[in-house]
């Protein structure tokens, strides 16, 4: 079954059941400042898991947009990609065990409202208990399982791995199909494990589904231990996971909850392997046409790594530049920055085919264009070749100088890898690809104390800049400060969510300001920029501050930028109601005290960052 349709029963399997069908939330966390990306389709829809009423009710179900930047490293094997969907669906106290597991269990294996699954490929995995919390054994999801796979006649018997350690010793027994394990590998809570919990967090047992490929797929490393589902061994893929959230912890003892909820959560890639027989999630139909404009089938077999890193870094670079992120060397900007270039190095210099960089682009868009509409194909190609342009300048420099050091004395060490990423700008992914080709092997934590030490000393630099941007603390000055902070509060509003703060300069005399945007603004923005800084000058908000721990006030979703950069503790001011923001300061007392805001001219800086002059009169 193709991956479109596969989303599409789903979905209408949900709906025939109650559930209310909603749109995927943007990659990009609207509400969540701890988080650059949306990692999972349970993160938009935390708060109605912990008490909030959804305004959709009480049983919703969607396909969410999905990155975790932690998986780039892994990208490569057979089964991990970057941008994933989460097909999900929930209940905030309405149905429980009973009602999602069968559910699920429907959608594997029924022909007519699923993906027809062989039930014997199943295997599931519940929570052992835990006797230190006296929290029970999942013996509930267990009889439950066991009806499902007794209604198709399919024999299930129950066996306790408890920890991967384990499984890899003992294996699991002819005819067990569901197995206990412990809190690290079947629990949920945001904190992970049950012991990491602070008292009123919420949690519960998950039940975990995983396909068998079959022995003939087991790694070679693992080919010497015992057999179990959760493990890394290439046999088993977990295609689903039943989170029941029924406990909180209260003063080190666990309480069952009055209302219990369900998050689900089941990889679209991951069914589609399964669906449509792939061991390798890169061979799903998803990429196919990718595939074949890259030379297809038999070339990917010959450059399977720089295939599939290719496929899915401008897949995912594809949707993060359509919510709205542009390259920069900060947060998420630095991400899709790396994405880019890992992509345009493996396709201009492994695979010599940067050529159809356009066609890729397209090929990609093509198989969402029917579900997600903001694909904007002009834009997100002008975005990449922009990005494509401005690297293999860089990449060309440094492999000049990679070479050069390489010549001198037939070896490249870390320090030389730093020095090539801080002067070039030149990636450690591609220093260490032209090293291999040379048999040189980069030591990683090296090179990672020294890029440790740089951004000490750019940590101590930004310190005085987060203090700074201020020509001095005249009462002028500091009236054009606290203008800034309205104006940048102001863009958000008017602009979009995705305007960041690029830079400031203030002097008695006027307010610089640099931000994120990708086009000249019109004089009718420009007009209501002024209106609404002026509106809220007028509303004589009383200006106020206060100091937390950098972790802390970042959960205030107060505005900041360089994340990685700010002090252990920051202030944090507020104007009103209206704008809340790191800052050292310092600040006017009221916005009566500012005057009338005027804006001088409005420029390109570059790429991708416009900026603001303007006056207080």
């Amino acid at each position: 079954m193709k991956t479109n349709e596969i989303r599409k029963k789903f979905l209408e399997l949900q709906e025939k059941n109650g559930h209310k069908i909603i749109s995927s939330a943007k990659i990009i966390p609207e509400d969540d400042p701890t988080t650059l990306f949306v990692g999972s389709g349970m993160q938009p829809l935390i708060p109605y898991l912990f008490g909030e009423i959804h305004p959709c009710g009480n049983k919703i179900a969607n396909s969410q947009k999905s990155f975790r930047s932690g998986d780039i490293e892994e990208i490569g094997d057979n089964r991990h990609t970057t941008f994933f969907e989460m097909l999900g669906n929930w209940s905030f106290g309405d149905y429980f065990k009973k009602e999602q597991i069968h559910t699920f269990f429907t959608f594997l294996v029924d022909k007519e409202n699923g993906l027809n699954l062989n039930p014997e490929k199943l295997y599931i995995t519940v929570f052992s208990g835990s006797d230190e919390y006296n929290i029970p054994k999942d013996t509930e999801s267990v009889d439950i399982w066991k009806e499902c796979f007794t209604s198709v006649g399919v024999s299930c018997g129950v066996g306790n791995i408890l920890t991967e350690e384990n499984g890899d010793k003992i294996g699991m027994k002819e005819g067990d199909r569901i197995f206990y394990y412990n809190d690290k590998k079947n629990w949920w809570s945001r904190c992970g494990e049950i012991k990491n919990m602070p008292s009123g967090e919420l949690g519960g047992p998950d039940s975990e589904v995983f396909y068998d490929f079959g022995k003939e797929y087991t790694a070679k490393k693992f080919l010497d231990l015992k057999t179990h589902p959760n493990t890394e061994s290439g046999r088993f893929l977990e295609i689903g996971n039943s989170v029941f959230m029924e406990y909180v912890k209260d003063n080190g003892k666990f309480k069952r909850l009055k209302n219990k909820n369900v998050d689900f959560g089941g990889g679209l890639e991951r069914l589609a392997m399964v669906s449509q027989k792939q061991n390798d999630i890169f061979l799903i139909d998803l990429f196919a046409n990718a595939i074949n404009v890259l030379g297809g089938k038999d070339a990917y077999k010959k450059n399977i790594k720089s295939f599939r890193i290719i496929l899915d870094h401008l897949r995912a670079s594809v949707f993060i530049i359509s919510d709205g992120v542009i390259t920069s060397n900060t947060d998420k900007g630095y991400v899709l920055r790396r994405l880019l270039r890992r992509v345009i190095y493996h396709l201009h210099y492994v695979l010599d085919k940067i050529s159809v960089l356009p066609e890729l682009i397209n090929a990609i868009i093509f198989e969402y264009k029917d579900t997600y509409s903001n694909l904007d194909g002009k834009k997100i190609f002008f975005a990449i070749n922009e990005e494509a342009e401005k690297f293999l300048k860089t990449i060309e420099k440094g492999t000049i100088k990679f070479e050069k050091i390489y010549n001198q004395k037939e070896n490249i060490t870390p320090q030389d890898a730093f020095e090539l990423f801080t002067t070039f700008g030149f990636p450690l992914d591609v220093t260490q690809d032209l090293s291999d080709k040379k048999n040189i092997k980069i030591n990683q934590n090296e090179f990672d104390i020294l890029m440790k030490k740089h951004r000490e000393i750019s940590k101590k630099g930004a310190d005085k800049k987060f203090n700074s941007g201020l020509s001095d603390n005249t009462e002028e000055v500091v009236r054009y400060h606290t203008t800034t902070h309205i104006l940048h509060k102001t863009l958000k509003e008017l602009l979009g969510e995705n305007v960041t703060q690029k830079g400031s300069n203030i002097t008695k005399d006027r307010l610089r300001f640099d931000f994120s945007f990708d086009r000249k603004l019109t004089k009718d923005e420009i007009e209501k920029i002024e209106n609404l800084v002026n509106q809220k000058i007028k509303e004589n908000l009383d200006v106020n501050c206060v100091s937390l721990p950098i972790e802390e006030a970042k959960k205030t979703n107060a505005l900041h930028n360089f994340d990685d950069r700010y002090p252990d503790n920051v202030t944090v001011y507020s104007i009103g109601d209206y704008s809340s923001e790191f800052c050292a300061g310092p600040h006017v007392k009221n916005t009566k005290e500012l005057g009338v805001f005027k804006i001088k001219k409005e420029e390109s800086v570059s790429s991708g960052v416009r900026r603001i002059k303007a006056v207080l009169v």
